[in-house]
């Protein structure tokens, strides 16, 4: 850039170091159209005015000395933020453009037309301060956004409002915060040509998770219309996660590991007429049940955040819309990421919730801590004066003039909003647990209500009656040992999967697909794959609102499973991932959306119809081919190579063969594509015949819970029989002695899944002492048991094993 003389810069003229001339968004827009466009991202194109222009509009209208006073009166508080901010505006509304500077942004707005072959174009204008977006100040929604103006005279009172908007009450205190000298800010406007995102679609993209902190994710939140709804948190969006490893390995993967469609109520279009060229209308049925971005609009965008992430060499906050009269997509602005990507990461809290009273309501988690506190509902941050320090601030949605009063809350609650949203935003920069989109939280909740807040438990956040009992604990990661013994983590829950990203597992050694299908599709397989011969209308009519949108009834489970695992499978990547065919008994699956017409009666579920029986029985065929297809979508289409498979509860090897051959038909052959094959080791029989198991399986993952019930005879949910259940019993090492010891001579791997390790360390030293490969166990306990490894292996003797008490052998 030339120097402050200029009144008005190209974007094209622009780089990311001009940004004490026309302010971190207009540098930033700049560098992306000289840099990025090469690369086939789209920036709208426009002009900057400079600081210098914003210089000259105060000095030519006397009002540097007018301001100066007027703060100088609210910082010795002889004058309130309202009356300041309200002062300062309404002297820069009222001031007269110096011609030059008039005449730069005319003629600029007349050559952006002419360059887009329309005399009068729309154009959006933006506000950028020149202390705007730096490393530790975001400055982020403080001045104003104008948006659809046309014409010259339009323009310029557009671009005043923006020099009066550096004045803003929210503005005048995030400078006072932050120690920003007022009189040292400058304000560049961006005009840019305007995307008909009214016709198409807008959002915001993150290229790192904004709850975790997992630099492997693109967050995306999309809604139709205006992109103003999605930033300020007035819809609930639709979001995406895509997994950036993959999605840089290959052209041919679609690592797209999250999809939820939000309900998208309104949307922000073009006003005709009226003091305001925009206006919220309600969506149409259709637009509420589609996805507003196709799959390949999301790996594009994904593509697209990458580069710019790589390019500014930081994560970054990017906000795009969709031209609906051309289908392309733009990038209307781009900023450093300030929270996630500046947490310490050798370091976690981690809050647990021990107990807790009557859920209240629910909504999106932001964070991971609890709070509590008493409720205080308020409408507008007008009547922000009767908040109390220390409460739980509950609100329809936030704006950047809510942020006073977030300040001062214990956490935040919301009616609308996603992850993007500016409650969760700011919330996470003030660290605050917040839950937004409950739906309704100001018509539940009330004034002086003692509640907790929990964004402890994955994406979902819970409003609790009440205290809560709850515990805080601080995992420095550094200071866990290193084991030859693989310790992995049993996951099931793919929403708060990406939480433990920064554990030092060797990967995931049990990944439950039944919790996924139980909590995220809640559908019996069966019932999607037979929806058209379903008898049960109550059923059916719950099936068809839960799966609008989808042509196929089918393609909701293979969808939402396959996303579900591939959040999970991502955490480790590219570590092994083993997931567990599903293990629901029948009298589980009968309680599925219409389940029960597909589920026998049994006497005893647990030794009945369950695992390997089902997956190639012509009862369940149909429902096991939609598990393989989600696999397969899992592994080919997104990439996720990492995924072993696993049969459970597999009786006998003519049963092995029957599955696998299941498997090898929907297009799952062990061996192909590096595909590895597990079997669950919790029958008695798969130890006595560990060797012909061993010739059709990769390896074994002891399940203890069901090895010990069938080896002693003990039924597990039994209270009464309780004193008996115990893996330590002699007859159950020798079991895990013995398999081990077998599959090994056979070249199988033989793993453990299940607490014992953690909760008696003797238990850990024993599968050290055996040479099991791994154990895997929840994440709770995982520096526990990574820390008995380690004791164990330190203190080893190689005669050990031989050591280790012994039945008498069985004829094999």
């Amino acid at each position: 850039m030339s120097g402050n003389s200029a009144q008005v810069v190209w974007f094209e003229a622009l780089r990311r170091t001009d940004v004490s001339g026309v302010g971190g968004k207009n540098a930033s827009l700049g560098e992306m159209v000289s840099c990025l466009s090469g690369k086939g991202i789209r920036v709208p194109p426009g002009f900057a005015t400079t600081a210098g222009a914003y210089w000259e509009f105060i000095d030519s209208n006397g009002l540097r000395e007018t301001i100066t006073t007027v703060l100088a009166e609210f910082a010795a508080n002889r004058r309130s933020l309202a009356d300041t901010g309200e002062t300062i505006r309404r002297v820069i509304l009222h001031g007269e453009w110096p011609a030059r500077t008039a005449q730069a942004i005319c003629d600029a707005y007349v050559e952006l037309g002419q360059r887009a072959g329309v005399e009068d174009l729309d154009v959006a204008v933006r506000s950028s301060a020149t202390a705007e977006d730096l490393p530790d100040a975001s400055f982020a929604g403080q001045q104003e956004t104008m948006l659809a103006v046309r014409g010259t005279r339009a323009l310029m009172d557009a671009c005043r409002r923006c020099y009066a908007s550096l004045f803003t009450d929210r503005a005048i205190s995030y400078r006072e915060a932050r120690g920003f000298d007022h009189m040292k800010v400058a304000l560049s406007i961006g005009v840019q040509q305007m995307v008909r995102s009214d016709l198409g679609g807008a959002g915001v993209a993150f290229s790192i998770d904004t709850e975790t902190g997992f630099d492997k994710i693109v967050l995306i939140s999309a809604a139709w219309g205006l992109g103003e709804n999605v930033v300020q948190g007035a819809v609930d969006p639709d979001e995406y996660e895509v997994f950036k490893p993959l999605l840089r390995a290959s052209a041919a993967y679609t690592p797209i590991i999250g999809k939820k469609r939000g309900s998208k109520l309104k949307k922000m279009v073009y006003a005709k007429g009226g003091a305001h060229p925009t206006k919220n209308v309600p969506t149409s049925k259709a637009e509420r049940a589609a996805f507003v971005l196709s799959d390949a609009d999301v790996v594009t965008l994904s593509r697209w955040a990458c580069e710019i992430e790589s390019h500014y060499g930081q994560p970054m906050d990017i906000e795009w819309a969709k031209d609906g009269l051309t289908g392309h997509i733009f990038v209307v602005q781009a900023r450093p990421e300030t929270v996630q990507s500046r947490r310490e990461a050798t370091a976690v809290k981690t809050f647990r919730l021990k107990s807790a009273g009557r859920e209240l309501v629910s909504g999106v988690s932001v964070g991971q801590a609890i709070a509590a506190g008493n409720v205080c509902v308020i409408d507008s941050p007008r009547d922000t004066d009767r908040f109390i320090d220390g409460a739980v601030l509950v609100t329809t949605a936030t704006d950047p003039d809510w942020v006073p009063v977030m300040r001062r809350a214990a956490g935040i609650v919301t009616d609308h909003g996603g992850r993007t949203s500016h409650a969760a935003i700011v919330s996470r920069e003030l660290g605050l647990p917040a839950i937004v989109g409950t739906g309704n939280a100001t018509r539940v909740l009330h004034d002086e209500q003692e509640v907790t807040v929990s964004c402890a438990q994955g994406e979902v956040g819970r409003v609790f009656e009440g205290v809560a009992d709850y515990e805080i604990e601080e995992i420095d990661f550094s200071a866990i040992p290193h084991t030859r013994t693989q310790v992995m983590l049993n996951l099931a829950n793919p929403d708060a999967a990406l939480r433990w990203w920064r554990m030092p597992a060797d990967g995931v050694g049990l990944a439950r697909m039944e919790f996924v299908i139980s909590n995220h599709i809640k559908i019996h397989p069966m019932a999607l794959a037979c929806y058209d011969q379903l008898k049960d209308q109550e059923a059916a009519r719950t099936i068809a609102e839960m799966t609008e949108g989808y042509v196929d009834k089918t393609e909701f489970f293979v969808d939402r499973l396959a996303c579900g695992l591939g959040r999970i499978a991502a955490v480790c990547y590219p570590r092994p991932v083993v997931v567990r065919l599903s293990d629901f008994k029948t009298n589980e699956y009968a309680h599925l959306i219409g389940g029960q017409a597909f589920e026998p009666l049994e006497e005893n579920p647990m030794l009945g119809f369950r695992g390997a029986s089902r997956y190639y029985s012509p009862r369940y065929g149909p429902g096991f081919a939609l598990e393989c297809r989600a696999l397969r979508r899992l592994r080919v289409e997104m990439g996720m190579t990492n995924v072993i498979v696993m049969v459970p509860f597999c009786r006998t090897p003519d049963e092995a063969d029957r599955v696998l051959d299941a498997m090898a038909a929907q297009g799952l052959r062990r061996g192909e594509d590096g595909l590895q094959v597990y079997v669950m080791c919790e029958i008695p029989s798969n130890v006595i015949l560990a060797e012909a198991f061993a010739e059709r399986f990769d390896g074994f993952s002891i399940g203890s819970n069901d090895l010990t019930q069938l080896t002693l005879g003990v039924d597990r949910d039994s209270a009464e029989l309780a004193p008996l259940f115990d893996e330590r019993n002699d007859a159950v090492r020798w079991m895990v002695r013995e398999v081990i010891e077998r599959a090994h001579c056979a070249g199988a791997k033989v793993g453990l899944c299940g607490e014992a390790p953690s909760a008696h360390p003797e238990y850990a030293r024993f599968l050290v002492e055996c040479g099991i490969d791994s154990m895997s166990v929840s994440p709770d306990s995982f520096i526990a048991v990574k820390r008995h490894v380690a004791q164990a292996e330190a203190s080893r003797d190689p005669s050990d094993a031989q050591r280790v008490p012994t039945l008498p052998a069985i004829a094999r």
